[in-house]
């Protein structure tokens, strides 16, 4: 299920936030003062509706304002924070409209190889050296916009994720909706379904295979087959009949007689009339 809420922080009351208390986020920079989350606490928790940006939270919040936070309305200086439908955006709140601020959530682990303070970092295929200049995250996990240190705006940039891995090549545009959805689909592939198998034909007897297929089973018949002019689907099969070949019973038929009445003599069958009696109490 998506997560689609957002978060309002502010600045803790304690002396150290004086001096940046209410200060526009150009003024901050200009004295190199960085937004961290160290110096915020959240105070208050809600669901987004349909359709809501910064905008439309920041009114909702001014005409009915929390009953149950001790939150103060949106100044200068507090954080919102939107979660939408997992990809997570840090919003530095001005006099009128909203700073996107990159790095105010850290999610990177003690481990991580990459932060957002990282500088002269090297890219395996990359030439020099490089600097996260932004970040998003998105799902839980956290991404960096890497800048070449020397070349700047005038080469590509790389998204990485904060184990230093190849996420998006060649990125002109920072995190548009494109690089968005590369680093969606990084995180889930899309699952290749396989092929399904191919029926497997049933084992048939070799009547059946020259019911199914005539020019099959005479290629085997005309490698196995003892009666070479009896190429008819049956395998090794003996004449029924002696046959004449001017008045007189042919060599063949003659040899093959010859064998059957020593098989007789001998209580042995005949091969190919073994294979005969076989195929045809099959057919029964």
């Amino acid at each position: 299920m998506e997560i689609n809420q957002f978060a309002l922080y502010q600045l803790k009351n304690i002396p150290e936030n004086r001096m940046i208390r209410y200060r526009s986020y150009q003024t901050l920079q200009e004295q190199h003062i960085p937004v961290r989350y160290e110096n915020y606490e959240q105070v208050y928790l809600g669901r987004m509706k349909k359709g809501d940006t910064p905008d439309t939270i920041r009114t909702r919040m001014g005409e009915h304002p929390p009953r149950r936070s001790a939150c103060h309305s949106l100044s200068v200086s507090d954080v919102l924070v939107l979660n939408s439908g997992g990809e997570i955006t840090a919003y530095y709140v001005e006099k009128e409209g909203f700073v996107v601020i990159a790095g105010f959530l850290r999610l990177g682990s003690s481990g991580a190889l990459i932060s957002y303070d990282t500088t002269d970092f090297h890219i395996e295929g990359k030439e020099g050296s490089w600097l996260a200049y932004d970040s998003i995250i998105i799902d839980g996990r956290e991404f960096f916009l890497m800048e070449h240190t020397v070349y700047g705006a005038q080469a590509a940039n790389v998204v990485l994720d904060s184990a230093g891995n190849m996420v998006v090549d060649n990125v002109f545009h920072g995190f548009d909706e494109a690089v968005k959805q590369q680093i969606r689909e990084y995180l889930h592939p899309p699952v290749k379904e396989p092929e399904p198998e191919k029926p497997k034909k049933p084992v048939m007897e070799n009547w059946q295979k020259a019911y199914e297929n005539g020019e099959y089973l005479r290629s085997a018949e005309i490698t196995e087959e003892q009666n070479y002019n009896m190429i008819d689907g049956r395998m090794n099969n003996l004449p029924n009949k002696p046959r004449k070949i001017g008045g007189r019973v042919s060599v063949l038929d003659r040899l093959h007689l010859k064998q059957a009445e020593i098989a007789r003599r001998s209580g042995k069958a005949v091969p190919q009339m073994a294979a005969e009696e076989e195929m045809e109490r099959r057919r029964k």
